[in-house]
């Protein structure tokens, strides 16, 4: 029966059912949220989701353990006071369905999600209503678990749990002591307990970078020789300081144009003392190890570059007249040293201030653009240091922008020429890359050319351009030239050769060696915030750092009366932060026996960033409730150890934005790596396989003025759009409060049920591509509902209409073809067209117009489940069946039904088509040929002509060609 001859439903001008035909058996909205409430609840009686780990608190069934296991996780949600609107849920429903596959494909599918709860959202709003963060942070958390569970999301909630949770960040706490407690020992290529390095001082089997015994170290001298070892260390460090928020921001929240990204604050270049994370230390296994991971080459791109790997050489210029001052760079191309005609330094470089002479020397004089009109070098530098400080590394590093800089008063030796060359601070050197000095050769280099022409200084190429360049740096390849001196040349050599041949000069002179350079930094770890977590360290009257034993752990947040860090006037660059953690001197001021006897001392008012919840949370889904241990080794082993095609272990299912490409992955690969070298975990890399589902996307109106208006007001007349009667422009765009187009789950759900809302997340497109939102395509979806409802019980009598008969041919070959191509869409995460393929099969039912039958509907009933899981659950009941859908055998194709019964075979004659043949698909060249030849259209269109030629591609072409 067609859908057009079946009880109609009137719809409304959106697309929603505006007045159901009274069918009181009808699969209509009202009737999905009987249905989906009632089975949420049973999920949730039943534990049906509860995954069983092998030991522990949450051990269970031994068979269930013994099948093939799957961790599934999302990228950890921000619990927003808005609440979800559809776009949210887009990654949730998709490993949802994958997970439900997984699990009735014969696996222990471990599946659940918690919440990344600290951060700044929360404090902005405790600032402005005095609200604890706590108190918004809880009631937005359990405001999203009911929208969650709205969508029938098959989680393990005993394993849920929120960063905020004291029980939570302890441990978050106590890896950073171990990372305190670590230091990376270069030879062994691994992380290693801080107290074997302090065993090899004590012996002398290491040296104190002093040539000092360690016996006669005091103990601040002994804890500033640790600090340049330890993979947590603090240090004065050059941060993006905006007193306007009265905080240290990261680089990723600063804009392009050196403001703050929330409140749009002037942010300055400042050195304060913070924690950092050496994660330096491992560039080159992070590097290395990405390239066991199934993760999109595109974020591994992002990655590498990054990383930023690069080989070079490290190159020592004496500066001129000052004994003893070097500066040190680092360059890819040694070979360009003899076109080295000038140098420069960050603003921040420490160098700077021992090589200024009292006054400019004379080639200096009159040089306004050299000296930028200052009486003194030392005025000169500070005037330049204060505008360098007002941008941020994007903007300096912008290509092409004016170059902009100030000499030093000071000249370097060319190390291979003996020129005097002179020194500059420029702001497009960075500190954060190589040492925070150049060498300039603008001749092979565009910046420097740039800067060289706009300073006067001179240019020389050292590698030979082709014919006729002219005007412009050569970047490209090319024989050495103008590059020798009295004891060697590179003049001829190509750049790999100048390379190699112009290092082994370096070292033998003991002015530079081989070496190896990252772009990747240490990882600033301070916050100077309220919201997070506190750190386990105290120190002593002398500044010490000591970090709390495990027993003090967790150290919990106080309370305070202000959350508000103290802020600034926004341009005063020169001012010190002052944390809301600073004003509970209770707190702050303690006395503690550390195993040493009672003393004084002071808490670290720093937080941490909140960064640091996420970058371990896989490990607390495993063992979730271990009071004594970060994981249970054993629980850790089964869940994320390594096996056949994942040497390095990991979740085997990660899904969630790009945008998280570098930051949060990279951290978290670095927390797994340091738990792995000491023994806590034995999995690696955190995360085997990644996936990054693209955006839902919303229509966005803007009025005149370039404001949105409600999008649900906007009319369309004629391809044009209106908002109260004025024309407004229609652009694509995020879906959010703020533009005023936001639709939440709970709106589709009420108007069509949620099963209707998954089903249309996942049929709008391919799960990696970014799709547009349409309401009144939703309809689409909840018709298939009604369909396969009306497929299987009857709308008048609620009775179920299945006969126990064997299907038709055709309808098997239907059947296991779906079966066949469904299976392959779930396991591929092709949801869209597994949709598609459930559709055909029920569409193929519906058009037979007598009763189906039981098995094709079981079946059907089954490949839907994971898409739809309420009406899956409540037909599968109606269907007979006590056990819940949820952990039956996916259905499986008779292969002989996949395989098509014929095939049309195209027969073209000078390559236009004369016949069409219905063939076997197995069907032989020699068979295929003698069928075409002998078809009577074929020997009608030869008209009498011989055959020169029959090219044949069985089963679906042949090609005759006339004599």
């Amino acid at each position: 029966m067609s859908e057009t001859n079946s009880s109609p439903v009137a719809f409304g001008a959106g697309g929603a059912p505006s007045a159901e035909v009274a069918a009181p058996h009808r699969y209509t909205a009202a009737m999905a949220a009987d249905i989906e409430a009632r089975w949420q609840d049973f999920w949730d009686l039943d534990g049906t989701y509860e995954a069983p780990n092998p030991s522990g608190d949450l051990a269970g069934d031994e068979a269930v353990v013994a099948r093939p296991k799957k961790f599934i996780m999302d990228m950890f949600p921000y619990p927003s006071g808005a609440g979800l609107h559809v776009g949210h849920p887009l990654g949730y429903i998709a490993t949802d369905v994958y997970a439900r596959h997984q699990r009735m494909t014969g696996h222990n599918v471990l599946h659940t999600l918690g919440f990344d709860a600290f951060g700044l959202p929360a404090e902005q709003y405790a600032v402005q209503t005095g609200t604890h963060p706590r108190v918004s942070t809880e009631a937005n958390i359990e405001n999203m678990k009911v929208q969650l569970r709205r969508l029938g999301l098959g989680h393990d909630k005993r394993r849920s749990f929120a960063t905020i949770d004291p029980d939570y960040y302890k441990w978050t706490q106590w890896i950073f002591l171990q990372i305190f407690n670590s230091w990376y020992d270069e030879e062994a290529k691994k992380a290693r307990p801080i107290a074997d390095l302090v065993a090899q001082f004590e012996s002398g089997q290491r040296a104190t970078p002093s040539g000092r015994p360690w016996g006669e170290l005091s103990a601040v001298e002994r804890a500033d020789v640790l600090g340049g070892y330890r993979l947590a260390y603090a240090s004065d460090a050059p941060v993006n300081w905006c007193p306007g928020l009265g905080t240290v921001l990261a680089n990723e929240e600063v804009t392009a144009d050196g403001r703050s990204e929330r409140g749009n604050f002037p942010v300055f270049k400042a050195n304060l003392r913070q924690w950092n994370m050496r994660i330096t230390a491992y560039a080159d296994r992070l590097l290395d190890d990405l390239d066991a991971l199934d993760w999109p080459e595109a974020i591994k791109l992002q990655q590498r570059n990054w990383i930023g790997r690069s080989e070079g050489a490290r190159v020592d210029f004496s500066v001129d007249g000052r004994d003893g001052a070097r500066i040190t760079v680092f360059t890819t191309r040694p070979d360009t040293l003899f076109g080295a005609t000038y140098m420069v330094l960050a603003p921040e470089h420490d160098l700077i201030d021992a090589i200024l002479p009292a006054e400019w020397p004379q080639e200096a004089q009159g040089k306004d653009a050299w000296t930028g009109g200052a009486a003194t070098p030392a005025e000169a530098v500070a005037e330049y240091r204060k505008q360098a400080q007002t941008k941020s590394d994007v903007e300096r590093q912008t290509e092409h922008k004016d170059k902009t800089g100030v000499f030093t008063g000071a000249y370097a030796l060319n190390p291979v020429t003996g020129a005097r060359i002179p020194v500059f601070v420029a702001d497009y050197v960075l500190m954060g890359y190589g040492t925070g000095a150049i060498m300039a050769v603008p001749g092979q280099d565009e910046r420097d050319w740039e800067f060289a022409e706009a300073f006067g200084l001179p240019i020389i190429r050292t590698v030979q351009p082709p014919e006729g360049w002219e005007g412009e740096a050569f970047t490209g390849q090319g024989p050495a030239i103008n590059s020798s001196n009295d004891e060697i040349s590179l003049d001829g050599l190509d750049v790999t050769e100048a390379k190699a041949r112009i290092t082994e000069w370096l070292v033998a002179k003991g002015i530079g060696e081989a070496t190896i350079n990252f772009r990747l930094r240490d990882w600033l770890f301070s916050r100077q915030r309220y919201w997070g977590e506190p750190f386990p360290i105290v120190y002593d009257e002398d500044g010490v750092a000591h970090a709390l034993p495990e027993s003090m752990l967790p150290l919990e947040l106080p309370e305070v009366d202000d959350y508000s860090p103290r802020t600034y006037d926004p341009d005063d660059a020169d001012t010190q932060p002052e944390t809301p953690l600073s004003r509970n001197e209770e707190w702050v001021d303690v006395e503690l026996d550390l195993g040493d006897g009672v003393k004084r001392y002071r808490r670290e008012t720093n937080t941490m960033p909140n960064w640091a919840g996420s970058c371990w949370y896989e490990l607390r889904y495993l063992d979730p409730h271990n009071a004594d241990k970060l994981v249970d080794p054993e629980i850790e082993r089964y869940w994320m150890g390594p096996r056949e095609g994942q040497p390095h272990g990991g979740v085997d299912l990660y899904v969630g934005g790009a945008e998280h490409a570098v930051l949060h992955l990279l951290y978290a690969r670095f927390w797994s790596k340091v738990l792995f070298d000491l023994g806590h975990v034995s999995s690696v890399e955190p995360f085997h396989k990644l996936y990054n589902q693209g955006m839902i996307q919303a229509y966005v109106y803007r009025d005149g003025r370039g404001f949105p208006v409600p999008a649900t007001e906007a009319e369309e007349r004629d391809g044009k759009f209106f908002f109260e009667g004025e024309p407004v422009k229609r652009e694509l765009g995020k879906m959010g409060k703020s533009l005023k187009n936001a639709v939440t789950p709970d709106e589709i759900a009420a108007e069509y049920g949620a099963d209707t809302l998954r089903l249309y997340e996942m049929a709008m497109g391919p799960l990696d591509v970014s799709r547009p939102w349409d309401t009144r395509a939703v309809v689409g979806q909840y018709r298939l509902l009604q369909r396969l409802w009306r497929n299987v019980v009857d709308e008048a009598t609620g009775e179920v209409t299945v006969v126990d008969e064997e299907p038709d041919e055709a309808t098997l070959r239907a059947l296991h073809k779906a079966i066949d191509g469904v299976g392959q869409d779930m396991a591929a995460m092709r949801f869209n067209t597994a949709i598609a393929k459930i559709t055909e099969l029920n569409n193929h039912l519906t058009k037979t117009g007598g009763p189906v039958a039981r098995s094709v509907a079981e079946r059907l009933v089954l490949l839907i489940a994971p898409l739809a899981p309420h009406i899956a659950e409540e037909l599968w009941r109606s269907l007979g069946h006590p056990d819940s859908v949820v952990h039956q055998d996916f259905p499986v194709a008779d292969p002989a039904y996949v395989v098509d019964e014929t095939v049309t075979c195209v027969v073209q004659i000078k390559g236009k088509v004369k016949a069409r043949l219905e063939v076997s698909p197995s069907i032989t060249d020699a068979e295929l040929e003698a069928l075409a030849v002998g078809d009577a259209a074929v020997v009608a269109a030869l008209g009498g002509a011989d055959i020169r030629k029959v090219i044949v591609r069985a089963p679906k072409l042949v090609n005759i060609v006339p004599a």
